[in-house]
């Protein structure tokens, strides 16, 4: 279970999550469309510097060069209702309400791990030369943006590599059957279905796991939801190359300046963990630079205009013009 004072800041962030849409969703249609041009207009205030990096973000996000049309039968906002993934569906439609409720998309929401056949809003796409189709958007964010304030200084915190996480996935089960008794780690399966088994453990929260110098990030069915926690943090991430990425970018980070990348088999954790338990300097660098990089998807405001740049990219693409 978690400790009373996350479990506390928890129940917070997920309380501002559903307050600030239930504060946008009173908010009429008409006057978010408007505001949708002042918006756009806004870009122009940042420096060219980062007008270059929104734009940049953008085309990543929604990567569709070429015109193409949508399938019969595609919803428009007007007739978009709540579905199972309630999250998904606030984050959405707080971006789709900035335009006419006439325009067409196709979304899918989940854990996407293949490239839709038409264009497709998703959370997460395979890192590929070929998924123009996954146009992204920060999509569950109440899950995937939480973070949670470092207070150790990584001088201070303990040598070892900590992970913490249900084993469903078939490399997970591997990585942690292989090191669960390590003496440079303390992971587990936390999974009830492991429960008896000796590289079983028990729910350890992210205050604790910030206590370790070294913190594992493992992708699950796509991404690994503990990344952006850890790069926020004063930790060092240890990871294999992603093979997902969302609306984080996950495929723009750097092996040895964002993060510390593993073997695929993980054989190489241990010289790894060596290797920067006598380099701190090298370690605190890496830290610095993850740090920067989360630091642009905490304003909010820069992120709102990304979103609704990506979206009308988007209806532009899909033969949908509107003023």
């Amino acid at each position: 279970m978690l400790v009373a004072p996350e479990k506390t800041h928890k129940n917070l962030h997920k309380l501002k999550f559903y307050a600030q849409h239930a504060a946008h969703r009173l908010i009429p249609g008409a006057l978010l469309q408007r505001q949708r041009i002042a918006f756009l207009r806004s870009l122009s205030n940042f420096s060219e510097e980062e007008q270059q990096q929104i734009r940049y973000r953008v085309d990543y996000y929604n990567r569709l060069e070429t015109m193409t049309g949508l399938p019969e039968q595609t919803l428009n906002l007007s007739n978009f209702k709540l579905e199972k993934s309630g999250t998904y569906y606030l984050d959405l439609t707080s971006i789709l309400r900035y335009f006419p409720p006439h325009l067409y998309f196709c979304h899918r929401f989940g854990d996407v791990t293949t490239v839709p056949h038409v264009p497709t809003i998703v959370k997460s796409r395979p890192i590929s030369d070929h998924n123009q189709n996954s146009v992204l958007l920060k999509l569950n964010q109440v899950r995937h943006y939480y973070i949670v304030k470092d207070p150790h200084d990584y001088n201070d915190k303990l040598d070892l590599v900590v992970w913490r996480g249900d084993c469903h996935q078939e490399h997970r089960r591997q990585f942690v059957q292989g090191f669960y008794d390590h003496p440079l780690c303390n992971v587990g399966d936390t999974h009830k279905n492991a429960a008896g088994q000796p590289w079983h453990r028990h729910f350890m929260s992210v205050r604790e796991q910030l206590k370790y110098k070294f913190v594992l990030s493992i992708e699950g069915k796509d991404v690994a939801t503990n990344l952006k926690w850890i790069m926020a943090s004063n930790s060092l991430c240890f990871m294999r190359r992603p093979r997902f990425e969302t609306w984080f970018m996950e495929g723009t980070l750097r092996p040895g300046y964002h993060y510390v990348q593993l073997k695929d088999d993980y054989s190489d954790l241990e010289d790894k963990v060596s290797y920067y338990r006598e380099n701190p300097n090298e370690a605190n660098i890496i830290i610095d630079n993850a740090n920067r990089y989360v630091a642009q998807f905490m304003r909010s405001k820069r992120e709102r205009l990304i979103s609704l740049l990506v979206m009308q990219k988007y209806f532009e693409h899909t033969h949908q013009f509107f003023h």
